[in-house]
């Protein structure tokens, strides 16, 4: 009986990480129902009444990942995402937008904008605990394999340099023998094609 009862428990729970949430939507009873579905014992949500509130949630709280109506007062989902773009602190956090617009028209101005990912009102807020799950895994595994580049990219670039000292120092090194030992040529010329088949081989 009782594992039964964790299997549903476990099942219930979409949002399985230690999440951020902030869900941006001008109606007061979806904002309740937000609070209510998608906080769990993992999770925790915070709610904006339009896209002027939501900047300012973003900017203070730092969420994980951002739910977002597109039609607001003041400032509407759209320009949301092009100021979250915009900005380097932001271009990266996942967004899903949370509609009652399903034209296409306006997903493809909202994917254009930078929306991450989209889901259709009415709500089927199981499901978008799953799509909460799905992006933020997504994201994060595309997150991870950008910083594995950046230091691939940085070995490299240290690599680099340091066989150009090290050639830069053997070109010394072989100038100043050379003047002492002309025999030292065909040593020399050994050494310069070592150092360029080296230099090619890193460049590709």
């Amino acid at each position: 009986m009782d594992a039964r009862v964790q299997l549903k428990r476990a099942f219930y729970y979409g949002v399985a990480a230690d999440l951020r949430l902030l869900f941006v939507d001008d109606d007061p009873i979806l904002r309740e129902f937000a609070a209510v579905h998608l906080a769990t014992e993992n999770s925790s949500i915070e709610t904006a009444a339009d896209g002027e509130e939501g900047l300012a949630s973003i900017a203070e709280r730092q969420p994980d990942l951002v739910l977002l109506d597109l039609e607001m007062p003041r400032v509407d989902g759209f320009e949301v995402l092009r100021r979250l773009r915009s900005d380097p602190a932001t271009e990266r956090l996942p967004v899903i937008v949370v509609t009652g617009r399903e034209d296409t028209a306006a997903i493809d101005r909202a994917f254009d904008a930078g929306a991450t990912s989209f889901i259709a009102k009415p709500i089927n807020w199981r499901l978008l605990s799953y799509q909460i799950r799905y992006v933020h895994r997504t994201c994060a595994n595309e997150a991870e394999l950008l910083e594995e580049r950046l230091r691939i990219s940085q070995a490299r670039q240290q690599a680099e340099a340091g066989l150009r000292s090290v050639a830069r120092e053997g070109s010394r090194f072989l100038g100043a023998a050379l003047r002492t030992n002309p025999d030292l040529r065909e040593a020399a010329a050994d050494f310069a094609a070592a150092v360029e088949s080296a230099a090619a081989s890193g460049d590709g």
